[in-house]
């Protein structure tokens, strides 16, 4: 039996978020460039986003560059913005063919022009699909989007827009850049490491945790399908114990 077959679709997490891992390492045990990896893996991306519609995922969000990406070798960033700019500008027919809604989040003005303009018309486009959001993570970092979100809630208190007392974690959550969608429910890392990485720290205070050895551009929908399947066989308890859970059944 499948790993699909075994899911049950009453149960799946509204949002998935994965940390695609494990480009540069594939490609190099191939004899190939970094790159090569990362063209690879654009694959391992379809498959996800196709697995995620296939048993009612919502939200998918891929942790595709981060701010301290920019500090590899400029050879290999400046191959990962053509690669981006190319890749979205072919896969938006494909992405209205299937209803996706294309979102994205982190310092977005700090990529080239190019890719500025190809995501923002690949959003524009994709704005009114419904069955999934895919959240594309780019010049994004964790710290970065909390101490943004602190610096214009410290706005709005000096202009009192804000008191002091009211500043809570639903107030902090809707000045993070997923202000507008729900936290993961699970995290998905490939490539063996157990890290987080800076990638919502916020968001993934609950999210379950899910490290595979598996390399990104080996990643394909039963991969997907498996770690939903993980995911379904533990307690979330969210600091009860398994009695309350129980209970609450």
């Amino acid at each position: 039996m499948s790993y699909k077959d075994q899911i049950d679709l009453t149960k799946v997490p509204q949002h998935v978020a994965i940390i695609m891992d494990g480009n540069g390492r594939w490609a190099q045990q191939k004899g190939e460039e970094r790159v090569f990896g990362h063209i690879n893996g654009v694959d391992s991306v379809r498959e996800s986003l196709t697995a995620a519609g296939e048993i009612g995922v919502k939200y998918l969000t891929l942790y595709a560059f981060s701010t301290e990406n920019w500090n590899r070798p400029k050879q290999e960033v400046d191959a990962l913005m053509d690669l981006l700019v190319k890749t979205i500008a072919s896969e938006v027919d494909k992405l209205n063919e299937n209803s996706v809604k294309l979102q994205a989040i982190g310092d977005t003005g700090n990529l080239p022009e190019s890719c500025q303009e190809a995501l923002a018309g690949a959003i524009e486009n994709t704005k009114n699909n419904t069955r999934v959001t895919l959240n594309l993570a780019l010049s994004y970092s964790s710290k970065w989007e909390m101490t943004k979100a602190i610096q214009e809630i410290a706005n709005q208190v000096k202009v009192k827009n804000i008191l002091p007392s009211e500043i809570n974690e639903e107030l902090i959550s809707s000045y993070l850049s997923t202000g507008n969608i729900p936290d993961p429910e699970l995290l998905i890392r490939t490539s063996g490491e157990t890290r987080i990485s800076n990638f919502m720290l916020w968001q993934l205070a609950y999210a379950e945790l899910y490290f595979t050895e598996t390399l990104w551009p080996e990643f394909k929908k039963e991969n997907f399908f498996e770690a939903i399947l993980n995911y379904q066989n533990r307690e979330r308890r969210f600091g009860k114990t398994s009695e309350q859970i129980s209970e609450n059944e």
